[in-house]
């Protein structure tokens, strides 16, 4: 194995992997440098999925390596890498998968309950960032009270109160309404660049992906060039504000 270049937060070499006998990924390697938003992009069925997975250690590559800071995603235990998702990663998908038993500011406060903290604290720390998405007010309801958007801003709320180092969001947008779509991404960006989080965003829209600083593009499983050239260029600073 080699080690990944000290600025990258995510590394990947050579992935090959397959899904019911079909290549899912044939090759891939990139690079995520710490507090960077990455698009993934490509269409459906191009292996983003497959590749978010990978990188965020739900699935092991048939080939090739993932390392996350110094540590090989690739060779850890199935216990070691559901902890380093519990403690370092959130997921956030196009559907919100919500536990339908627990209210709003429940479900949002999930991982840190999960991490043990107190009740208290786990339901201040869920509140701020309910209130930050204009859901304070719906707090006690139950997500299926709630249309579809409030539902995935919930879902990004539970995805960000746990502070993560990495936030993996495959097609948070695929299911909303343009005015709604809009929201969720500035909010989704806006929040990784305030608080330093590592955003890989997978997306079939290329309106998304101009959010991003860097973009990563798939067809077939493979990596190839992006439709507007762009590749390592435009990398924001990660110490942007907004």
């Amino acid at each position: 194995m080699v080690a990944p270049p000290d600025n990258d937060v995510l590394w990947a070499r050579s992935l090959h992997h397959s899904l019911g006998g079909s290549p899912a990924l044939r090759g891939v390697s990139l690079g995520v440098r710490d507090c960077e938003i990455l698009a993934v992009t490509g269409p459906r069925g191009s292996g983003k999925t497959t590749l978010l997975r990978c990188l965020s250690g739900q699935l092991v590559p048939k080939e090739g390596e993932v390392w996350f800071n110094s540590t090989p995603v690739h060779t850890m235990s199935a216990l070691a890498r559901e902890r380093l998702r519990r403690d370092r990663f959130s997921w956030l998908g196009a559907e919100p998968q919500l536990v339908p038993e627990l209210n709003v500011w429940e479900n949002a406060a999930l991982p840190l309950m999960l991490r043990g903290c107190s009740h208290r604290k786990a339901k201040n720390a869920a509140m701020e960032w309910l209130e930050r998405l204009d859901l304070g007010a719906l707090a006690r309801k139950r997500p299926r009270a709630l249309p579809h958007a409030q539902r995935q801003r919930v879902a990004m709320a539970r995805a960000l109160v746990a502070a993560p180092t990495v936030l993996f969001a495959d097609e948070p947008t695929a299911a909303l309404h343009l005015t709604d779509r809009a929201q969720v991404l500035r909010t989704l960006t806006t929040a990784a660049r305030s608080h330093r989080i590592t955003l890989v965003l997978a997306t079939h829209d290329a309106e998304v992906a101009t959010l991003a600083d860097h973009m990563v593009a798939l067809v077939d499983g493979r990596r190839v060039a992006p439709a507007d050239g762009s590749g390592t260029e435009g990398r924001a600073a990660c110490s942007l504000s907004v």
